[in-house]
């Protein structure tokens, strides 16, 4: 059961290739922060626009220095089925704990096909296999009742839930059952996720703040919600910031604030404006990430 606080690691590039040695010393120091968790190559790692070869090594990359430290939960999705199997054969291969894999984008699949896609994935590889269901992105939202179906599959175990319907959680909880892995996507509400069922938060402002989303969840899973909170307000505006234009563009201009990469980001992301600059800024000295 994966819980707590998980990060959607930001990809750093350098003259337009992926910097590598930006990115392990930038997973080492998510570790070394108190992070429960990574994931290398989902929407935050700009997956869309990175080769196979590229969305491959990134995945090696963090194995290679998170594996037996915090889980890796690699993400293997695609609009292609055959490309789904592909790259989630190469993650079950690289030695990640788990595949994310997104619902089918631009498609649009009907529930039959949802299942049937990731029935296919399941059948042809044997590393565990979170859903990550983000209709803002997918155009497709999937039910809990197909949900429920693809539960039925033995290394199907959990969700990555960026519906922000936050009575989606407890829904689930009683059509699937609470060992049934839940994992918000979606900052802004993770601590009532938790309050209605979930288990922990795969997050892009653990990017930025990774001591901080942790300590939330350790607060929570000590039961004592007023520290939970406290923190969960504190990290409001961050949260806010992360968003005011299409992620990752706030958060990779925050990470160059930080030292950890540049801003650079792969056509169609385009850098964010400056007013969006000096939100993330704001944000980030408030929040007491930088100094004022």
């Amino acid at each position: 059961m994966f819980k707590g606080s998980i990060t959607a690691l930001v990809t750093p590039f350098k003259n337009g290739a992926v910097d590598d040695q930006a990115f392990q010393k930038f997973v080492a120091w998510q570790i070394a922060e108190g992070i429960n968790g990574v994931v290398p190559c989902g929407t935050t790692g700009e997956s869309p626009t990175l080769t196979h070869d590229e969305h491959k090594r990134v995945v090696e990359l963090c194995i290679e220095v998170a594996k037996g430290k915090v889980p890796v939960i690699a993400g293997t999705g695609s609009n292609s089925t055959d490309e789904a199997i592909d790259l989630t054969k190469h993650a079950e291969q690289a030695g990640a704990d788990a595949a994310l894999v997104v619902l089918p984008y631009y498609n649009k699949p009907t529930p039959e096909g949802q299942f049937q896609h990731f029935k296919a994935i399941h059948d042809a590889t044997n590393i565990p296999i979170v859903i990550y269901n983000v209709p803002p992105r997918s155009a497709i939202d999937m039910s809990v009742d197909t949900m429920a179906r693809c539960a039925k599959l033995e290394r199907v175990i959990g969700v990555k839930d960026a519906t922000a319907d936050l009575a989606r959680p407890i829904r689930t909880r009683i059509a699937i059952g609470k060992e049934f892995c839940q994992l918000s996507g979606e900052d802004a509400t993770a601590l009532p996720f938790l309050i209605q069922g979930g288990h922990g938060c795969i997050s892009v402002t653990s990017n930025a703040a990774p001591k901080l989303t942790a300590e939330l969840h350790a607060a929570w899973q000590k039961g004592d919600i007023g520290a939970a909170m406290s923190i969960n307000e504190r990290l409001m505006p961050l949260n806010d910031a992360m968003f005011c234009e299409t992620s990752p563009g706030p958060v990779k201009f925050a990470m160059s604030l930080l030292g950890h990469g540049t801003s650079e980001l792969r056509l169609p992301m385009a850098p964010i404006a400056e007013a969006s600059r000096a939100k993330v800024e704001a944000a980030m000295k408030k929040v007491g990430l930088i100094g004022q």
